[in-house]
């Protein structure tokens, strides 16, 4: 399934995930992977996201707080 269409699906439980501040799209090792932004890493923020979504490749950044201006 397209990356694109994987995210959508995901997106709202991604964003559920306590933690959890941001997604999108990125890269890993050259090819496309889902990009999941943290305020703050830890070994149980981690625990709770997934390493990859229907075949494609998570990345967990940690971003700090977002905030929209």
């Amino acid at each position: 399934m397209d990356i694109n269409t994987v995210l959508d699906e995901h997106q709202n439980e991604i964003m559920a995930i306590p933690g959890v501040v941001g997604v999108g799209i990125g890269s890993k090792d050259g090819g496309p992977a889902i990009v999941i932004m943290v305020n703050q890493l830890s070994d149980a923020s981690r625990a709770q996201l997934p390493q990859s979504l229907e075949g494609h490749p998570v990345v967990v950044e940690e971003s700090g707080e977002i905030v929209a201006f």
